[in-house]
């Protein structure tokens, strides 16, 4: 068994975390708020590296995937996003219809690909059978495909444009081939910061609605938090929190993802972007709060490569996938690849002493022993 010596010498402000996580005890708001504001970095990144091998080992997941994102028009007006074009016209402003759709999706799906996922603007001139036709032409030409489409933003906005309830619209895309939900759209919960970067989109409790409902019909998701803008440290451990608790309520969310602000080409370009130091204390303490959160997953898009494999050791378990046809946030000033293969996915977790394990969506593996030698 551990003990606190054996692992690291942490300071006196660390102590009693340390002695908690080793303990595997439930961390508090005021441990994360401590975590969140120390300059002990390596100290929290072994931490999280602790609670990252006790559940996960050296296995670190990855999968074959791609990105579709049908229309990056959107009426929301969030201050951080470089994605969205605000009507159709504008520079950049595009809508696939749906033969543009499945031209898209048989150019990037292989058959090996085994995951897509959809993401969109909030289009105000389309009609709610735009996207249940969208992912019933989808599955009818590629049926193996899962589909992880539309976050809770889309979800909600859909219910109040169409006049349905959450349930109804989850139902109608379920019922023409929605597998499961994305995280994103979730940003930083704290209602002062919303108002200010995204006061047009749904608040944080119709997010956490909109999740609950997929989880109550055994739908599974992912969540993410923005971090890098103008929120405190409070506010970024009061979302991790609040995610905390919807899932000892249902169980439903498989993987956190911590998106980090990319300040180009929106109006907030201002404000720096978080730096590796900020990146990887977020992902390490995301780690430690929580508990009942299976995977922390790096997205290699968003931080870089370099930053991803050392991740691998600040409790992150999983390194998303190919992601093929990124837009998001290379339009943000992504300076990373638009994809990445699967054998350099699988170099870059062996070069950081990790076990590469292909999984699906829903994290069956489906290889491993073949490429962990």
């Amino acid at each position: 068994m551990a003990t606190l010596e054996s692992v690291f010498l942490p300071s006196p402000e660390l102590r009693p975390i340390a002695e908690k996580v080793l303990a595997g005890e439930r961390l508090s708001f005021d441990d994360g708020v401590t975590l969140m504001t120390s300059h002990e970095l390596l100290t929290i990144g072994k931490l999280a590296n602790h609670v990252r091998e006790q559940r996960h080992g050296d296995k670190t997941y990855f999968n074959q995937n791609f990105h579709l994102n049908a229309t990056n028009v959107c009426e929301a007006s969030c201050l951080f996003c470089s994605f969205a074009r605000l009507e159709e016209g504008m520079p950049q402003a595009y809508t696939m219809n749906l033969k543009q759709a499945l031209q898209k999706v048989e150019e990037l799906c292989t058959p090996q690909t085994t995951e897509i996922h959809i993401v969109n603007g909030l289009h105000p001139g389309l009609d709610f059978a735009y996207y249940t036709d969208l992912l019933t032409a989808i599955k009818q030409a590629r049926p193996q495909l899962h589909i992880k489409g539309f976050t809770a933003v889309e979800i909600h906005y859909f219910a109040e444009k169409y006049a349905m309830t959450y349930q109804q619209v989850l139902e109608a895309l379920r019922s023409a081939g929605l597998d499961s939900l994305p995280g994103g759209g979730a940003e930083i919960f704290a209602e002062r910061v919303r108002r200010k970067i995204c006061h047009d989109k749904v608040d944080a409790d119709g997010w956490l609605g909109v999740h609950r409902t997929a989880h109550q019909m055994g739908l599974r998701s992912n969540c993410t938090i923005l971090y890098g803008t103008i929120e405190t440290p409070e506010e970024r451990v009061d979302h991790l929190l609040r995610l905390r608790a919807l899932q000892d309520e249902t169980g439903g969310f498989q993987t956190l993802i911590p998106l980090s602000f990319h300040n180009d080409g929106n109006r907030m370009a201002k404000l720096p972007s978080p730096t590796g130091v900020e990146d990887l204390r977020m992902y390490a303490v995301s780690r430690l709060l929580l508990d009942n959160i299976a995977h922390i997953k790096a997205y290699w898009i968003m931080i870089g490569i370099k930053t991803a494999q050392t991740s691998l050791h600040f409790g992150v378990d999983d390194i998303d996938g190919t992601v093929k046809d990124e837009k998001i946030y290379h339009m943000a000033g992504a300076e990373t690849p638009m994809a990445l293969s699967r054998p350099e996915l699988v170099r870059l977790i062996r070069e950081a002493g990790r076990v590469p394990v292909e999984r699906d969506t829903l994290y069956n593996i489906l290889a491993e022993e073949a490429i962990a030698k």
